[in-house]
């Protein structure tokens, strides 16, 4: 076996089978290894950024919204999607305004994620944002949360009693917990 071809799969031919307003579903045909062949079905997704945004009490402001697949509101830290060609580092401080109505002095970044690799090409960028001040929140249109403080640790708590499902949010909260020490 070719030791460059190892795990790595090679595009045969691509569809674009869905086209919207936030992803594109292309089908895949790929070519294995082993020269056999497979499809792959793809999400294409320009990535996102969450925000973990710590007040001087060691809270966090964290947002409590519907979400349409699972039938139910969730906590969430803010995030939001990125816009072609948009900053990471811009589209956090953006997100954390419009759905906190924030600003902060100390923004750190705490890496990015894949949230579903096998399928999704989506990549989060997660941040921690402490120094908060309050402005005004400028949701979009056709958005609709509550925002919520909760004691750092709780949200810890939450996250390991599997209260908080969101994995963009267990993901920044526990490195958010690491680099804070808490």
């Amino acid at each position: 076996m070719d030791r460059n071809m190892h795990l790595e799969e090679k595009t045969i031919e691509s569809h674009t089978v869905y086209e919207g307003p936030i992803f594109t579903i292309n089908h895949d045909t790929v070519e294995l290894e082993n020269g056999g062949r497979a499809i792959r079905d793809v999400l294409l997704h320009n990535g996102g950024v969450c925000v973990v945004p710590v007040t001087d009490n060691n809270e966090i402001y964290m947002v409590r919204q519907f979400r349409y697949p699972f039938g139910k509101a969730t906590l969430e830290v803010p995030a939001g999607k990125l816009e072609a060609g948009e900053d990471h580092s811009d589209c956090g401080r953006r997100e954390l305004l419009e759905e906190t109505g924030c600003v902060c002095s100390e923004y750190t970044y705490l890496g990015e994620m894949y949230p579903t690799p096998a399928y999704n090409s989506e990549i989060t960028h997660m941040y921690l944002a402490r120094g908060l001040k309050y402005k005004e929140q400028h949701l979009d249109d056709g958005e609709f949360l509550d925002v919520v403080t909760v004691p750092f640790a709780e949200v810890v708590r939450m996250i390991m009693d599997g209260e908080i499902k969101d994995g963009k949010t267990q993901t920044a909260i526990l490195k958010a917990a690491r680099i804070l020490d808490i």
